[in-house]
């Protein structure tokens, strides 16, 4: 039985890492620059995605396997689950922690800097003529991920000698989940202080991008941005484009009987408004691509179905502001019961001891567990959750140097050397968000899980009370517990042991990070009440910029010519393919004036 529990809990797991597998993927390819893809750049972003989300979700499969060691319905431990077998679990798992955080560690200090630097010393003009080897780059791309290499270093021997908080060892001696955290070997204390330090970094990044886009997420669905198919932008195109062309003309007429041409001043603004016409002129063949004007039924139907269940994406964005603003409560009541009801205040990073205050998150969280795996979906959606936050708000804000703005991540827009930039802040504030799960938003959960101990009178040490007649002595697991049985009931989860032990071992670190959490939240507040009031504009210089690239790159094919395409592949027929005499123009693109107009007619065959 036991085999069969932990096997199923093993493969859901797996599953879930197949999904994350998915996200990771599509993330890459959807941020990547099309015309500047790198197979190293994709290959490092994509591990480094994986690996780090695979990380935050084996905290649900921690909890569920040390749950399974004991009979939550009475409060002790199963037959099978004997010293041994429990310690071999724990083993398993730390191992696999440890394996997994130590490769987020060298890829997000080593591997991804390496790459940054590699793509810096690419020279095209260099790699055309020959002189650039690839014996060069890899040579100028560790000079400088040296000064990373010396920094990786400097943190685990810092971490190997630094003494632990001395205060920790003479704090309550009942206290015996307490006492276990200070008892550790200076490999494990090198690590800890390492990914403790990683996690602070991660903690002022994760305020800084999480927390509005964890604002944002809900309201951006509510509250849309205009659509550029819109009527409205339509109608504006159309006005301002036939505004320009009648400019256009009064300027050629008042220039007709001119000998010498132009005046200098009326070819400056000729000049001018012929540049405004060509980025109109986008603006107009892309909209009416996208809307579907000239294309087939099943487009068109398409359209239609899209403008329909467009109120399904606004009480979307009203279900998913009411969990944000639930995850938000949840997030303040642990602060506060941390605040008021902490073993050992700052002496220990607020250590909880014992949830007092009702936790909507952790509630929830600890009643699905007892039929895995409904926990594991709820943690999968909330580390999502987190996760898109993350995303939209580094691409929200961009990548930043006070108010120099370094990188702009977009998506199909954004380049190598942003991504891996991108892909570093994600590590970090992926570290914070583990602690935030784990201490914060669930700490109950992610501690104990369903566990249960039996609060009854006993013989002797070894032997386990029994409550099979007494189901109300039976009590929940906490970390500060006067029975001694519950220290041999309770197995407390191996990641909260793992950030527990940096909070107690290097106070700093705990202080910093959980303060940090109040900035969170009020950052989460100012940017949330702001966007409840402002309302959403459209780029337009942004748009031109994009529309301009991909009529550069060729990338501007609508969805009507792809089902076109598709159906003329089908019938083995060419349609609409018409012959033109030469300096003729397409009058499907919108370009063609009206009769006599040559003037108009021969500036836009340019395009």
């Amino acid at each position: 039985m036991a085999l069969i529990e932990t096997s199923l809990i093993w493969v859901t797991y797996a599953i879930c890492l197949a999904i994350l597998f998915l996200i990771a993927g599509i993330f890459v390819f959807i941020y990547q620059k099309p015309s500047e893809r790198s197979i190293v750049v994709t290959t490092v972003c994509f591990i480094t995605v994986f690996s780090l989300l695979a990380t935050v979700l084996l905290l649900p499969v921690d909890v569920a396997l040390t749950s399974s060691t004991t009979d939550r319905k009475l409060g002790r431990k199963k037959d099978w689950a004997t010293p041994d077998k429990v310690d071999r679990i724990l083993l398993d798992l730390k191992i696999i922690y440890y394996l997994l955080y130590s490769l987020d560690a060298v890829l997000c200090l080593l591997v991804v800097p390496f790459t940054y630097f590699w793509c810096e010393e690419y020279d095209e003009v260099a790699a055309e003529e020959g002189t650039q080897t690839v014996g060069q780059r890899l040579w100028g791309a560790f000079k400088y991920t040296i000064a990373f290499l010396l920094l990786v270093v400097i943190l685990f021997l810092v971490g190997f000698f630094v003494p632990v908080a001395r205060k920790a060892k003479h704090e309550d001696k009942h206290f015996g989940y307490f006492k276990d955290l200070v008892t550790q070997n200076h490999g494990e204390r090198a690590l800890t202080f390492a990914i403790g330090v990683l996690i602070l970094i991660g903690t002022l990044v994760y305020c800084l991008y999480t927390a509005p886009g964890l604002a944002l997420l809900p309201v951006s669905l509510i509250k849309t941005a205009p659509r550029i198919s819109t009527p409205q932008l339509a109608a504006s195109t159309s006005s301002q484009l036939a505004q320009n062309r009648e400019r256009q003309r009064q300027l050629e007429g008042r220039n007709a009987g001119r000998t010498d041409g132009l005046d200098p001043r009326d070819r400056r603004e000729l000049e001018s408004l012929v540049r405004e016409e060509r980025t109109l002129v986008r603006r107009e063949r892309l909209q009416s691509e996208n809307s579907g004007e000239e294309s087939n039924f099943l487009v068109k139907v398409w359209h239609k179905l899209e403008a329909i269940f467009r109120p399904l994406k606004l009480l979307g964005g009203l279900l998913l502001l009411v969990i944000v603003l639930i995850v938000f409560a949840s997030m303040l009541i642990t602060c506060i019961d941390k605040i008021m009801n902490s073993a050992c205040g700052a002496h220990c990073g607020f250590l909880l001891g014992k949830t007092q205050i009702f936790n909507p998150i952790n509630w929830l969280l600890i009643l699905t567990s007892k039929i895995f795996p409904i926990d594991y979906i709820i943690f999968l959606f909330l580390v999502l959750l987190y996760f898109s936050a993350s995303v939209l708000g580094i691409a929200s804000i961009g990548i930043r140097f006070l108010w120099i703005t370094l990188f702009k991540i977009r998506r199909g827009h954004t380049t190598p050397n942003a991504m891996l930039m991108a892909t570093v802040l994600l590590t970090l504030m992926v570290l914070a968000l583990n602690y935030s799960l784990t201490l914060i938003v669930a700490p109950h959960y992610a501690t104990w899980g369903p566990q249960t101990y039996c609060d009854r009178p006993y013989r002797n040490p070894d032997d386990q009370p029994d409550c099979s007649k007494h189901h109300k002595a039976v009590r929940p697991c906490s970390e500060r517990s006067d029975n001694l049985v519950a220290n041999q009931v309770c197995t407390p989860s191996v990641v909260s042991t793992f950030l527990n032990r940096i909070t107690v071992n290097f106070p700093f670190l705990g202080i910093v990070d959980f303060w940090a959490q109040f900035a969170f939240l009020g950052i989460f507040l100012i940017v949330f009440v702001v966007m409840l009031f402002r309302v959403p504009r459209l780029d337009e210089e942004q748009l031109d910029e994009d529309l301009r690239e991909a009529e550069e790159e060729g990338l501007l094919a609508s969805t009507g010519r792809r089902f076109g395409a598709t159906w003329q592949d089908i019938t083995g027929k060419a349609k609409g393919v018409k012959r033109s005499d030469y300096g003729a123009t397409s009058q499907g693109e919108g370009l063609q004036q009206d009769g006599g107009e040559q003037g108009g007619a021969r500036r836009d065959s340019d395009y």
